[in-house]
């Protein structure tokens, strides 16, 4: 049977995640609303798109702050029990700092879990949808569908297929475009080894442009060039996942069967890589975080407010994102294998917090 003092602690911490998750998460909307009010007002969309691309973001976006809202709600139940002096009598009833915190810890690892399990069966439906809304029902650009390893896409009467994109370097790779006539019988054939964009243009390299007799189907042309400048109906932006930039919107099992499949068709997986690692690390920044708070609010004892113990949360949240990205920079360059990158801030996070943790203790 659970002690009466976890459960006590228990409440206390879930009563105050709940405070600090809505509160972080209803701040990143409203930055995330007045960054795309303007795309809303210039497309006249309508309330309805509006708020469904908003709920679909906001799987991604409580992914993203439950980290930072456990380091405040371990902050703040801690430093309310020091302020009251509860902490202090729990001392005098044999409860030591380890049984306090055990509570908390489980609750951290708990919630870790469950963003990993999101992350697979729930984020990456809700980006591609948010994608969608905001691409295509709300700017009025081409449909992108993701099949597998590949990219479809069908506008007016072409299709277009993308093996391999790059959005941040704003490179295709593998690209077949087929142009068909009104009655859908294919007049064109467009494929290229890999395409850059710059400039406003495609260039498009190991070009091969053939044209078919639409009545026989026969190949009447074809021509061949080391590069060429092709109107492809894409831009890089039609790619990037609004608010995302590592591939929230597939799941963790797509990311290593693409890197291995990359691998092995001569590709650079790199990306993919660190992306899968990230994936997995990036949900474990709850338990780490619900750890390296306990001794911090310990430490603060009775002087610690509650606007300190935001800011001090703030502070540290904002360095362990720094820290990460600048971590995954380097994965990203090949500086750091895929793993390193991606645990590091966890793990650094997790010595500093063990020797706070040790001093507190004693």
């Amino acid at each position: 049977m659970t002690p009466l003092y976890s459960r006590y602690i228990l409440a206390t911490f879930f009563r105050l995640f709940g405070l600090a998750i809505g509160a972080f998460a209803g701040l990143y909307l409203l930055v995330e609303f007045f960054e795309r009010i303007d795309d809303f007002i210039e497309y006249h969309a309508s309330v309805t798109l509006c708020v469904a691309y908003f709920l679909n973001k906001t799987p991604l976006i409580i992914t993203q702050v439950a980290p930072l809202a456990c380091l405040m709600a371990v902050f703040m139940t801690l430093g309310g029990f020091t302020r009251s002096g509860e902490l202090v009598a729990m001392h005098a009833g044999g409860i030591s700092l380890a049984k306090i915190a055990a509570p908390m810890l489980r609750m951290g690892l708990l919630f870790s879990l469950i963003i990993l399990a999101a992350n697979e069966v729930i984020v990456p439906p809700s980006i591609q949808r948010a994608r969608h809304i905001l691409t295509t029902e709300v700017r009025g650009g081409p449909a992108v569908h993701y099949k597998q390893d590949k990219i479809w896409l069908r506008h007016n009467r072409s299709i277009l297929n993308i093996r391999q994109i790059e959005p941040v370097q704003q490179t295709l790779k593998g690209i077949t475009l087929l142009s068909f006539d009104k009655n859908f019988r294919i007049q064109q054939r467009f494929d290229a080894g890999s395409a850059v964009y710059s400039g406003g243009r495609w260039y498009c390299q190991d070009a091969v442009t053939r044209r078919f007799d639409t009545t026989s189907g026969n190949l009447l042309t074809e021509q061949r060039l080391a590069e060429k400048i092709e109107d492809l109906p894409v831009v890089p932006e039609d790619f990037k996942v609004p608010g995302s930039k590592r591939n929230e919107d597939l799941p963790i099992s797509e990311f290593h069967r693409l890197g291995k499949k990359l691998k092995r068709e001569g590709y650079n997986p790199t990306r993919f890589q660190v992306d899968m690692h990230a994936r997995i690390a990036a949900p474990f920044g709850c338990l780490m975080m619900t750890f390296l708070g306990i001794p911090f609010a310990i430490r603060k004892g009775r002087g610690a407010s509650m606007a300190l113990g935001i800011a001090i949360s703030v502070a540290i949240g904002a360095l362990y994102f720094i820290l990460n990205a600048t971590l995954l920079a380097f994965g990203y360059s090949g500086t750091f294998p895929p793993i390193i990158a991606a645990w590091s801030a966890n793990i650094l996070f997790l010595l500093f917090g063990t020797w706070l943790f040790l001093h507190s203790e004693g």
